[in-house]
C-alpha cells in the first residue's frame, strides 16, 4: 500500500509530465479551453498511458532485451502507442461525436505526444525507476502504476489550467495580454505551484 501512495504522489504531483518535465505540452494548451474538452482528452491521454505500459514494458522486457533488440525500443513503442491511439479515436468517435470534434487534430496527435513516449521509456529504465519510487525491485505491476497515475497527473493539469483559462477569459486585462501571453503566465505559475512537490520530493 505504501508503494501505491508513493507511485501516485510522485507521479501526479512530484514528476509531473506536463508541468515539471514540460512534456506533452502542445495537447495541453491546445485542448485546455474548456473544461469538458480538457478532461475527455485527460481521459484518452491516461488510457494510452497506461496501456501503453502495460504492453510496452513486458515487450522490451521478454522480447527486445532476450533479443539483444534494444535499440529498436523507441520504434516498436511508437507502433504500440499509435495503434492504441487508433484504436481510441474510433471509439470516441463512435460513442462522442461532440468530443471528437471538439479534440480535433490533438486526438491523433496523442501519437506523437512525447509524455506518453516518456512514460514508457521512463518504466524500462529500472534503475532510475527504483532510484525515483525508493523501491528496491521494477516489476510489471509497478509500470503500469506509474502509467496511470502519470496519465491522472497529466488530467490534473489540463483540467486545472482549462479552469484557470475559462476564469482569465472573464476578466478585464489590457489587450496585449490576451489570449497566448495570459496563457503562458497561467501555465508558468502552474509549473511554480507544483515544482513546490518536486523540491519537497
Amino acid at each position: 500500500m505504501g508503494t501505491f501512495f508513493t507511485i501516485l504522489i510522485i507521479a501526479v504531483f512530484v514528476n509531473n509530465f506536463v508541468v515539471v518535465q514540460f512534456l506533452g505540452i502542445c495537447p495541453f494548451l491546445g485542448v485546455s479551453k474548456k473544461t469538458n474538452n480538457a478532461l475527455g482528452m485527460g481521459i484518452a491521454v491516461t488510457l494510452v498511458m497506461t496501456i501503453t505500459c502495460l504492453i510496452t514494458y513486458p515487450i522490451y522486457e521478454y522480447i527486445l532485451t532476450p533479443l539483444g533488440l534494444e535499440y529498436l525500443e523507441i520504434i516498436v513503442f511508437i507502433f504500440v502507442i499509435a495503434a492504441l491511439v487508433q484504436m481510441i479515436e474510433r471509439a470516441i468517435k463512435r460513442f462522442s461525436p461532440a468530443l471528437y470534434q471538439a479534440m480535433g487534430i490533438y486526438l491523433p496527435l496523442i501519437t506523437t505526444n512525447c509524455a506518453v513516449l516518456g512514460v514508457a521509456e521512463l518504466v524500462i529504465d529500472k534503475a532510475q525507476m527504483m532510484s525515483l519510487l525508493g523501491i528496491s525491485s521494477m516489476n510489471l505491476g509497478v509500470a503500469v502504476l506509474y502509467g496511470l497515475f502519470a496519465g491522472v497527473g497529466f488530467t490534473v493539469s489540463i483540467v486545472i489550467m482549462s479552469g484557470l483559462r475559462e476564469k482569465v477569459d472573464h476578466l478585464k486585462m489590457p489587450g496585449a495580454m490576451k489570449g497566448f501571453p495570459i496563457t503562458m503566465m497561467a501555465a508558468c505559475f502552474m509549473a511554480m505551484g507544483f515544482y513546490v512537490f518536486n523540491m519537497i520530493g
